[in-house]
């Protein structure tokens, strides 16, 4: 027999559901926002584990409704999930997905000027460790005031496929790492701001720091933000694993995976953009100040974008 005092305590949870259902009856999940279709999730998923309670009380039965409308909803958002969905993902979702993340974009920025900075100054005090750390070949070619990026001309389209799927594969990691309670993002985001603090200290020791910021600066605008927000991703699934709150560890772990999975998605453009800017733009002779020029407009539709108010707004989602 189940205690009042239980269903004193799920019933509110179960009216809610209800509620959340019944508005999406007609429309679908068009209905709800972002933030209540996260709660008809998590809804879902507890009272499932209600029914295991209740499984030999008449409750039961109401519950296996209740649920057997949610699952409909639940999985007809998914079948719907078409293009024009994905168009208004990135169109009024991610903008609000990416500002609702701001703090853990800005804490993988933070971690990744920290090392940058590091880097830089070991490299100023210990004029060695630039040849450590980047190679023999790549110093030497610094130390001769040549830029390494001239080979890319030679293999445009191949270098752009490759540029992009590395820079793919650091974002990927940086947000996939998040599971091992954010030690393995933190390592992906120190390691290249290392990487960055060094080869910008060995390019200004030699003075070619201008030449380099006109190579990075074009592409660097698109594709350091999206490294940044794939880190934040990560560290947003290490503060689910690490402290859930409220939620079972398990449900905490789940929900902070699909806000990850939602900012990861949102960087592919962009890494798709800075790929081919890197491969074709940022390499070439083209004046360093119309370099500038390219990469102040492509920072400027990018802030733009992320800044863009939803067209509903009620769709506020919470991270």
């Amino acid at each position: 027999m189940l205690s009042a005092r239980w269903l004193n305590k799920r019933k509110p949870h179960w009216a809610r559901l209800t509620e959340l259902v019944d508005r999406s009856a007609n429309r679908g999940i068009r209905a709800l926002t972002h933030k209540e279709l996260q709660e008809l999730g998590l809804l879902y998923r507890q009272t499932a584990s209600d029914l295991a309670t209740a499984r030999e009380d008449p409750l039961s039965r109401y519950l296996n409704q209740l649920l057997a409308r949610a699952h409909n909803v639940i999985y007809m958002g998914r079948a719907d999930a078409s293009g024009r969905n994905l168009v208004r993902f990135f169109r009024d979702t991610y903008p609000q997905v990416f500002r609702a993340a701001l703090p853990y974009t800005v804490g993988a920025l933070a971690i990744f000027l920290a090392a940058c900075v590091c880097g830089f100054l070991v490299s100023l005090q210990d004029p060695s460790f630039p040849r450590f750390f980047l190679g023999a070949h790549m110093a030497e070619t610094i130390e001769r005031r040549q830029m390494w990026t001239h080979s890319i001309l030679t293999i445009k389209p191949l270098a752009s496929s490759a540029i992009l799927t590395n820079n793919l594969a650091v974002a990927f990691a940086a947000f996939a790492f998040g599971i091992s309670a954010g030690l393995g993002t933190l390592y992906v985001l120190w390691v290249n701001g290392l990487l960055f603090g060094v080869i910008n200290a060995a390019c200004w020791q030699a003075g070619m720091a201008l030449p380099l910021w006109g190579f990075v600066a074009p592409h660097g605008v698109l594709e350091l933000p999206a490294i940044f927000v794939a880190g934040g991703a990560g560290l947003r699934i290490a503060r689910g694993l690490l402290f859930p709150g409220v939620l079972p560890r398990r449900d905490a772990l789940a929900q902070a995976g699909g806000q990850g999975v939602r900012l990861l998605l949102g960087t592919i453009p962009l890494l798709m953009v800075a790929g081919f800017v890197e491969g074709f733009v940022s390499p070439t002779n083209l004046p360093v100040g119309l370099k500038f020029l390219v990469a102040g407009a492509l920072g400027t539709l990018l802030a733009l974008y992320l800044s863009r108010p939803s067209t509903r707004g009620s769709d506020q989602p919470g991270m």
